[in-house]
């Protein structure tokens, strides 16, 4: 029976005002070489994460990749499904994304229910998600394979009240995403005024390249800062983005 214990985790971390970094991990963009040295360095530097998905996931390594991430690490991993496809009973969790941003019904609840099934069969432990796509300055494959507008950078008040509106239809945790390769990430005031308004674990993602960009969103209110593109680029990026999220804290 799936349990509670990640988002528990979770929970305590941000009461204790712990923050959290997660490294995302795209079995498209990966290959064995350099998954090896993502978990090595990820191990390394206390990864608290690793989420495993993407837009598209062309290469069907899905389920190899976490068996491999699995016999290498006790990090836990978390699932970051792109459709309904994107199950594997080998992870310890999944974040049952609703793009709330979006109009498009697909993401808010069709695939969920094509999903209901097999995620109700498994053993994952699923974190409801609402998933808002924030303009990073640049077009990404979420946007575009989502079928969906982002949130403009500047829509502050746009971005927390559909944030707010998804904490109060019973999501469980809240995660702001600028789109792999994003120019730039969401920044500080859109996680302050979402923060601010909410109560649930809130993700940051996209365009997160510096130590000092994951300082400032953690200090405006990310529970947990997840880097992708960047770690593809150089892992030791890895050991960078993680030591400035362990020494931050948010300033009330």
């Amino acid at each position: 029976m799936p349990t509670n214990n990640l988002y528990n985790g979770l929970l305590q971390a941000r009461k204790q005002g712990q923050k959290k970094f997660a490294v995302l991990i795209d079995p498209d963009k990966t290959d064995p070489e350099h998954l090896l040295r993502v978990i090595q360095v990820s191990r390394q530097s206390e990864t608290d994460y690793f989420l495993v998905g993407g837009s598209m996931l062309l290469s069907q390594t899905l389920a190899e990749c976490v068996t491999v991430i699995k016999s290498l690490s006790d990090i836990p991993v978390i699932l970051f499904p792109g459709s309904p496809l994107q199950i594997c009973d080998g992870a310890d969790a999944l974040l049952l994304l609703s793009v709330i941003s979006s109009r498009n019904a697909e993401l808010l609840i069709g695939q969920h229910v094509t999903a209901a099934p097999a995620l109700r069969a498994s053993r994952l432990e699923i974190i409801s998600t609402g998933y808002l796509l924030i303009d990073g300055g640049t077009h990404t494959t979420v946007a575009y394979v989502s079928q969906s507008m982002p949130i403009p950078a500047g829509s502050i008040e746009t971005a927390v009240c559909t944030a707010m509106a998804g904490e109060l239809l019973g999501l469980r945790s809240l995660y702001l995403e600028a789109g792999s390769g994003a120019r730039m990430p969401v920044s500080t005031a859109l996680v302050r005024g979402v923060r601010e308004h909410t109560q649930v674990p809130l993700f940051v993602g996209g365009g997160i390249r510096t130590a000092e960009q994951a300082t400032e969103l953690c200090r405006a209110g990310a529970d947990v800062i997840v880097a992708g593109t960047a770690t593809e680029e150089s892992t030791e990026t890895i050991s960078t983005l993680a030591a400035a999220v362990h020494a931050a804290a948010w300033v009330h």
